[in-house]
This record gives structure tokens, C-alpha cells and sequence, in this order.
């Protein structure tokens, strides 16, 4: 597979006259081909496991990936010089056409959802590669162990993001590249590691491969934890993405050495990448230089702390368990982890749990992780621009000609970045209430609606009300679970290239016609 990649990026390298310039095509050509590898390895497993029937839905889907992915990425070649509008086309594209392949083994399969239930398969896709972890998919156990490990696959190739993937073997995309992963990742610029961007997305490839393994390893090293399950988990902790191939998710271990493993995963999974990079290299600073990670670590263990006495003192929960528990339930809210540990005797279920509790969860679903990671939410670091300009706009109505500036850590944040962070806020506020009104109106109730809306754009996983860990998202309509998953995608790029992306696209679309 990696010498097929390798030869159709070479070809991009050869003056071909019937090879097109389409920078969205080739790059959605390349990410088809990444998903192969997933869907054949999951064919393997479905066959050697033997529980279920569906080694045909999978390797069905291979071939036709397969086939639509080298059609793809030989058929057009990048532009040798990318503009900025060409970036936004690229990352909707890419991730729309990854989801609906990614659907593709749930529609042939008709034990899990089959060709009537579309809309379900592809919105259990796009939770999937949103790694939002929010499903559809009744009495998991009985799926077979390959149709479930394709499910958190799809989690971990969109952990780190498929069009980053792509860009890893584009060397010559230049500045355009790095304009791509902007667009893909929420957050400010990516730090190079590299010379090229191509080097610096394969570097942050092999942090997050590396992550993945060592929790599979400490996980396998936890007593009644197989390697299937190891593997599985491991997968969707480094993703922050929160599927799991047990329906009692990590509670089905009821181990409070997975819980910690899992936590820990989580955690990692939700800071810089790019620090962690760093830190391997052997500059374990570079962690306390970045005040957004630190704020972040600090609010899960306020958080952490809050919740904790509030069950303690206000459910009746022993010490002990009320920190095992709020300490889980914190990690995986803020990381966006979306995993739960509901257990005969635990306080898992945080949807029954005291108001003032679920007010700090729901804190923690709107400001997800740090920059750089693979979790969601608005992020740490637009938090603290959003209250320095907050304090800034005070100071001014008491000196209005005075010029005080954003400042973070002591450094002077430039104003078009504070223009950003606002902008995004408003955009945010702006899906938020339209994606609430509509989801509401199509017979959620309210706290359903609510919760289910910030959960799908900031691709937590589980909601409050109907939607608590205890539930899934069947008791949306089908018609809001698309709604839902459309937010999920908003929510898991970045939002302005979101838009405009679709704008690009729509006015293609009207000029052809």
C-alpha cells in the first residue's frame, strides 16, 4: 500500500498532458486510499474471528475504495501553485467523500443497518471520523469484532485528520499544504517540525501512531483486558473520539486500572501534539510554555475537585467513588473523549447527577481540549482571548483613549487573531442556535436539544437528558440525526473553512449550471 501511495504521488511529479489540474480531487483521491489499509485489516479480523457474516460488506468496500481512490489521485494532479480559496473546497470534500465511503460497509451489511437505515450508517460514519462518538448502533456486542473494529478505525483516521494525512505525502504543496492542515485543524498555525509541511504532518502522524500503541500496551497489561479490546480502545483514546466495541463502554471492565489508562490516553490525546514531539526530542519545557495546555490540566483538576465534593456531599457517594468517578467523567467531557463508565455501584451515568454537577460538565463540552490535539470543543486558548478581550473591553469604557492590547502569558496577541477568536465565537453561537432550533422543532425536548447540539459541534459523544451515556442518539428523529451530523463536521474543522468551503462550492455549483 505504501508503494502504491508513494507511485501515484510520483506521478504528480511527471508532466502527463491528460492528467488534469484538481487539487480537491487529488487529495480526496489519497485519502480514499488511506481508509484501504483500515478496511482490509478489518476484513482480516472479521474473518479470522469468525462472529459474525460480514467479511463480504468489508472487503467489498476495500475494492471499491480501492479502485475510487487510485481512479482519483492518478487521474488529476495538484496545481503547482495553490491559492487560498482552493483550500476550503478541499478539506469539505475530502471529509464528505470519507464519510460516505466510510458508511459504505454499514449499508451492505444488513445486520448493521443495511440500505433502509442510510441516513444511520452515515451518521454512525460521520461520528466516527468527526471522532465524536455519538452512535446510533443498537446492542453493540453483537456486531462482529471486524465491523466493529472498521467503527473505531474510522475514529482513529480522524483523530489526526485525513486531509493531514494526505498532506504527508504532497511535498511539493509548499505553503499550500500548510494551509490545508489550518483548515483541518482547529487552532492557530501548526508549528513546523519540518522543513516541508509534508515532514511535519508525518511527524505528528508517528506522535499519535506512537501514542496509540503505548496505551494499547498499558491497556493490554490490565487484567481482563484481551488484546482485541486493547487495540480497539487504544485507537479511539488517542483519537479523543469515544466509540467502543462493548455497548457498556469502558465500564464493561469495571476496572479502575482501565479507567486511569483510558484517562491518561485521553489526556494526551487532548494537548499540542507538536509539544509532545517536542518533548520526545527531549524539551520537556515546552509544556509549560504553552499557558493554553497548562490552563487546561488545571481546569481538570478544578473541575475534577468541584465534582467530586458535589457528589460526595450532595448524592451520598463515598469519598473515594465520587473522586473515581468525577474524575473520569471530567477527562472524558473536556477531552471530548465521549467514553463512560457506567457500573453495577458507580456514578457513571453523569446525566443523573446533581444540576449543579452537569453545569460544570456542560463548561467543559463547550471548551474542549488544547490547540493542536485531537479533541474538540472551542479550545482552551480561544477561551483565555476571548476573556483577555472581555477585560480589555472593560478597561476601555473607563479610559476609552487609552490602547491596551490582548495580551496572553505576557504576549501581545495581534488583532487579527483576536478578530478570529471573535469571529469563530459568533459563527459558533450562530450553528448553535440555528442547530438547536432546528433538532427542537423536529420533537426533541429541550435539554435534549440543547445538549445534543453542543455535543455533536463540539464531538463530545454522549448529551444530557435523553441522550445521557446510559442511551444513543435514536432518540433524535432521523431527520435531526443528520442535522446533528452536518454540526459534527462544522465542529470538527475549523468552522470558517467550513463555510467557506461550502460557499466555494455552491457558487461552482450554480456557475455550471
Amino acid at each position: 500500500m505504501r508503494r502504491a501511495l508513494r507511485g501515484v504521488s510520483e506521478l504528480s511529479l511527471l508532466p502527463q498532458r491528460r492528467r488534469r489540474e484538481n487539487l480537491p480531487t487529488h487529495v480526496v483521491g489519497l485519502a480514499l486510499l488511506f481508509l484501504v489499509p483500515g478496511l482490509m485489516v478489518a476484513t482480516a479480523v472479521e474473518w479470522a474471528s469468525n462472529t459474525s457474516h460480514a467479511e463480504m460488506p468489508l472487503l467489498v468496500s476495500g475494492l471499491v475504495t480501492c479502485a475510487a481512490g487510485l481512479t482519483l489521485a492518478a487521474g488529476f494532479r495538484p496545481p503547482d501553485d495553490v491559492r487560498p480559496s482552493d483550500v476550503f473546497p478541499v478539506v469539505v470534500w475530502t471529509w464528505l467523500s470519507c464519510s460516505l465511503v466510510g458508511a459504505l460497509p454499514y449499508v451492505l451489511d444488513a445486520g448493521t443497518f443495511g440500505w433502509s437505515q442510510w441516513d444511520s450508517a452515515l451518521f454512525e460514519s460521520v461520528s466516527g471520523f468527526t471522532a465524536s462518538g455519538s452512535t446510533v448502533l443498537v446492542d453493540i456486542d453483537s456486531h462482529g469484532r471486524g465491523m466493529l473494529l472498521w467503527r473505531q478505525l474510522t475514529q482513529w483516521y480522524g483523530g489526526m485528520g485525513m486531509v493531514v494525512l494526505a498532506v504527508s505525502v504532497l511535498p511539493l504543496l509548499g505553503v499550500g499544504g500548510q494551509e490545508l492542515m489550518r483548515a483541518e485543524t482547529p487552532g492557530p498555525e501548526s508549528d513546523r517540525l519540518a522543513p516541508r509541511i509534508s515532514g511535519t504532518a508525518k511527524r505528528l502522524w508517528l506522535v499519535y501512531a506512537g501514542l496509540t500503541l503505548a496505551v494499547a500496551v498499558a491497556l493490554f497489561a490490565v487484567p481482563g483486558v484481551g488484546l482485541y479490546d486493547a487495540v480497539a480502545h487504544a485507537l479511539t483514546a488517542a483519537g479523543t473520539g469515544g466509540f467502543s466495541p462493548h455497548s457498556d463502554s469502558i465500564g464493561h471492565f469495571d476496572s479502575l486500572a482501565a479507567e486511569l489508562v483510558m484517562a491518561g490516553g485521553m489526556i494526551a490525546g487532548a494537548m499540542s501534539f507538536s509539544l509532545h514531539y517536542r518533548a520526545l526530542r527531549g524539551d520537556w519545557r515546552a509544556y509549560r510554555r504553552a499557558s493554553d495546555q497548562m490552563l487546561f490540566l488545571k481546569i481538570l483538576a478544578s473541575a475534577t475537585a468541584v465534582i467530586a465534593l458535589l457528589l460526595w456531599l450532595r448524592q451520598g457517594a463515598s469519598f473515594g467513588l465520587s473522586v473515581r468517578d468525577a474524575f473520569f467523567n471530567v477527562v472524558t467531557l473536556a477531552t471530548s473523549g465521549g467514553f463512560h463508565n457506567i457500573r453495577p455501584g458507580g456514578l457513571g451515568d453523569f446525566a443523573a447527577w446533581t444540576p449543579p454537577a452537569q453545569v460544570v460538565l456542560g463548561l467543559l463540552m463547550l471548551i474542549g481540549g488544547g490547540a493542536g490535539s485531537t479533541s474538540g470543543g472551542m479550545k482552551v486558548f480561544r477561551a483565555q482571548i476571548a476573556a483577555a478581550h472581555a477585560v480589555r473591553t472593560v478597561r476601555l469604557a473607563r479610559r476609552p483613549r487609552s490602547v491596551v492590547p490582548v495580551k496572553l502569558a505576557g504576549a501581545v496577541i495581534p488583532e487579527q487573531a483576536v478578530g478570529r477568536v471573535l469571529g469563530f465565537g459568533t459563527l459558533y453561537i450562530m450553528s448553535f442556535g440555528v442547530g438547536t432550533l432546528v433538532v427542537a422543532s423536529l420533537g426533541a425536548d429541550p435539554v435534549t436539544a440543547v445538549s445534543g447540539v453542543i455535543s455533536a459541534l463540539s464531538n463530545m459523544g454522549p448529551a444530557l437528558g435523553e441522550a445521557g451515556p446510559s442511551s444513543n442518539f435514536t432518540v433524535f428523529a432521523r431527520p435531526a440525526r443528520l442535522v446533528l451530523a452536518a454540526l459534527m463536521i462544522v465542529g470538527r474543522l475549523e468552522i470558517t473553512a467550513v463555510f467557506l468551503g461550502a460557499a466555494v462550492i455552491l457558487r461552482h455549483l450554480l456557475r455550471r449550471r
